[in-house]
């Protein structure tokens, strides 16, 4: 049963931006963060969604780490030299 309920939370969540996508909004934030000028409602609110967007880019990075130490596997098992800045 808490499959079907992850599930449908999932469901009505909006799509997740791309790495590129969240950094971009995520330096938007902050640089409105630091010019100033804004009611401290504004600025939690601004907060709130910079932690957001650095989630999802850590997200995005700590996938790719797993993508490459993967990838790096692979090659070891495959008899592959495994330093990266060996030529294949």
């Amino acid at each position: 049963m808490a499959k079907k309920g992850a599930a449908n939370a999932a469901d009505t969540a909006e799509p997740e931006l791309s790495y590129e996508e969240s950094r971009e909004e995520l330096n938007t934030v902050v640089r409105r963060l630091e010019s100033g000028g804004l009611s401290l409602k504004e600025s939690l609110a601004l907060w709130e969604r910079g932690e957001e967007l650095a989630r999802i880019c850590e997200r995005w990075l700590e996938g790719a780490r797993a993508t490459m130490a993967a990838a790096m596997d692979e090659r070891e098992k495959d008899g592959a030299p495994a330093d990266p800045d060996t030529p294949f």
